[in-house]
């Protein structure tokens, strides 16, 4: 007898469902897949300890015959395709025709479906694989499919299931995800203790967004206009043109000071289809970059619009992953997207305020009603490429001072002359009829965006340790870091000046002599033409020094030692070297940082005023190269509730 032998359809649905079913979240990913592409607009879902012991899922869709429902649970048995093209153009969510016969053989399955133009319904019970009955059934149009005892007959698998809180963690997320994509869908998702997800169709994405998240969620989000863009599909031929074929992208991204942990609160969806897709990932990652800190990860809600001619989804059986015909194209548009609408909106960083957490978008939905707040009204700015011209000894009380950290200056509040510290603009108090004010109605709503486009207009009231900035507008009290806010302003310029090749630089009395290290001496060798290009003047001296002859017009003497082995330390963190834009910026945010104003440093009302203004005409004021927030609002409905006034 031979060694190799064909395997059992019962076996080979339990290698496929290996594949497909790794938990309870799984099996919910399918059958709801299953209910959308049947045209279902109500779904119900059942769960019972935590999708281990019962997953019920119930649509209102187009129902099959008899004939169609035994079918269904046959391998590679679908209604999706019906030849190899087909696979060039997926429309559907599921194709494979392995989910079901992969469930029904780790499982108990019963399936109960009646077709709009069928007089009675179908019952088709299978367990771990094998068919146990079949009988007609009274039944509303649409199926039902309830999976109980999941890996019942694979103990082995079964161990390897999380808490029933992880489980049901893991299916409470998939459900979000789909009612996050099918705005016409009504989805209830229960358990033993009541109702966990409920929606009901809604006319626009941030009516969902607000459903599934709530309103505080939904003040904290950026909502990107829809941005439409040519994908290239088939060369030219014969003279003719190219041909292309649109593909758009929309949702929400939050600001850049509403910062996580890890990528739970990354929804990507292609074509309605929910993807783990690591070059979108790094898309997002792009649009933020130089806005946030690395090793910690945004809030995104994109939906992507793609021919499906160009992006294949028959890559990995749950179909969680695609692959992109053009990927430098939608690299693009996705970063681009996201990094336009931040720099147009400018948001603004709030003080934590007590009852909300800045940093916690719930990975799970919350219940909330009503309609959502009026959108967010968009802000643009006109670029500006940095700086005015300035001589430089207008500049150079900015490019000298105290170290960034230092003592606390016993002076915590310097007020500038004839500004009061105490008055806040856009506060009318009401009189009560003792005289007193009791009440203060806020100027403004709760849910008022706020952006930094407006930070020129501000209040000067002084400085808080010589370090932050004290101002007051329309909209709440507002503190500026004055180093973070200089470095982002520089930074900006820094990157002006070199793109047009207009760095200014000045000539030292006497050359600074440097040694570097083996290392540095090789990073320095492959990046000495952007040191030349940023205004430096650096020449051999023998072996591994260097002579330093003239730098950069923003930076003193004094500071250029520590500047070039902080920058050829950092190039030297990344084995595969920095690429040429990267370099650039690095090395801008590495310039702008030790040139900029420090902490613990008086500034005159002049500087103060120009600051704000320079920082209002920067492309993004929101952040520093480094990603920290340079400006906070405690705004003044926040006063207002902290006062007891609201």
């Amino acid at each position: 007898m031979g060694r190799i032998q064909v395997l059992s359809d019962r076996v080979a649905n339990q290698i496929a469902a290996g594949e497909v079913v790794e938990r309870p979240a799984s099996v919910c990913k399918e059958l709801i897949e299953n209910a959308l592409d049947a045209g279902a607009s109500r779904l119900r879902i059942e769960l019972r300890g935590g999708g281990r012991s019962l997953i019920e899922v119930r649509d209102n869709g187009s129902g099959m015959s008899r004939d169609d429902a035994m079918l269904a649970f046959e391998r590679h048995a679908t209604s999706k395709l019906r030849k190899a093209d087909d696979l060039l153009s997926i429309a559907t969510l599921g194709f494979r025709g392995e989910a079901l016969p992969s469930i029904a053989s780790v499982s108990r399955v019963l399936l109960r479906t009646r077709a709009a133009d069928e007089e009675a319904g179908t019952a088709v019970e299978i367990h771990g694989g094998r068919l146990r009955d079949v009988r007609d059934e009274a039944l509303a149009a649409g199926t039902v499919v309830s999976v109980r005892n999941l890996f019942y007959n694979l103990p082995a698998r079964r161990k390897f299931l999380r808490t029933e809180k992880t489980e049901l963690a893991h299916v409470v997320r998939i459900a979000t995800h789909y009612s996050l994509a099918n705005l016409d869908k009504s989805i209830d998702l229960r358990n033993e203790s009541g109702v966990l997800l409920a929606v009901t169709p809604v006319a626009s994405r941030r009516e969902r967004v607000y459903q599934v998240f709530g309103g505080d969620v939904l003040d904290r989000l950026v909502e990107l206009d829809p941005v439409e863009r040519q994908l290239p599909l088939a060369a030219a031929r014969y003279g003719n043109e190219p041909e292309t074929a649109a593909m758009r992208i929309s949702g929400f991204v939050s600001e850049p000071q509403d910062q996580r942990r890890n990528r739970n609160s990354v929804y990507i969806f292609v074509n309605q289809r929910l993807v783990r897709d690591s070059l979108i990932q790094r898309a997002i990652l792009a649009g933020y970059e130089h806005l946030m800190p690395k090793g910690v990860f945004p809030f995104a809600l994109l939906f992507l619009e793609i021919p499906p001619a160009a992006v294949d989804v028959n890559v990995h059986p749950a179909k969680t992953e695609v692959r992109f015909r053009s990927p430098s194209e939608v690299f693009d548009l996705v970063k681009d997207s996201i990094r336009g609408q931040l720099i147009a909106s400018k948001p603004a960083s709030g003080l934590p305020v007590p009852g909300i957490a800045a940093q916690d978008v719930p990975s799970e939905p919350v219940r909330t009603g009503g309609a959502p707040p009026a959108p967010k009204r968009p802000f643009s700015l006109s670029g500006y490429s940095g700086q005015p011209d300035l001589p430089f000894a207008q500049r150079a009380p900015f490019t000298t001072g105290a170290g960034e950290t230092g003592g606390v200056s016993p002076d915590s509040l310097r007020s500038l002359p004839n500004e009061p510290t105490a008055a806040i603009e856009g506060t009318s108090p009401a009189p009560a009829a003792n005289g007193h004010s009791d009440h203060v109605h806020a100027p403004l709503d709760d849910r008022r965006p706020t952006s930094l486009v407006n930070l020129s207009g501000l209040k000067l009231l002084g400085q808080i340790h010589d370090s932050f900035i004290v101002a007051a507008g329309e909209d709440g009290l507002w503190i500026i870091d004055q180093h973070v806010a200089h470095e982002r302003i520089l930074f900006e310029k820094v990157l002006a000046d070199r793109l047009h090749d207009r760095a200014l630089a000045q000539s030292l009395l006497e050359p600074i002599v440097m040694t570097l290290t083996p290392g540095q001496m090789v990073l320095y060798e492959e990046v000495a033409e952007e040191f030349r290009g940023n205004g430096f003047e650096i020449e051999p001296f023998g072996g591994r020094a260097v002579a330093v002859k003239a730098v950069p017009a923003e930076l003193s003497p004094s500071q250029v030692e520590s500047l070039l082995n902080d920058m050829l330390d950092e190039s030297r963190d990344r084995s595969d070297g920095p690429g040429l834009g990267e370099l650039r910026k690095r090395m801008a945010a590495t310039i702008a940082c030790h040139a900029a104003i420090k902490i613990n440093m008086p500034l005159t009302t002049e500087k103060m005023r120009w600051l704000l203004d320079e920082l209002a005409r920067s492309e993004c004021p929101m952040s520093c190269p480094h990603g920290r927030p340079i400006a906070l609002k405690y705004g003044t409905q926040d006063i207002l509730k902290a006062f007891h006034r609201v």
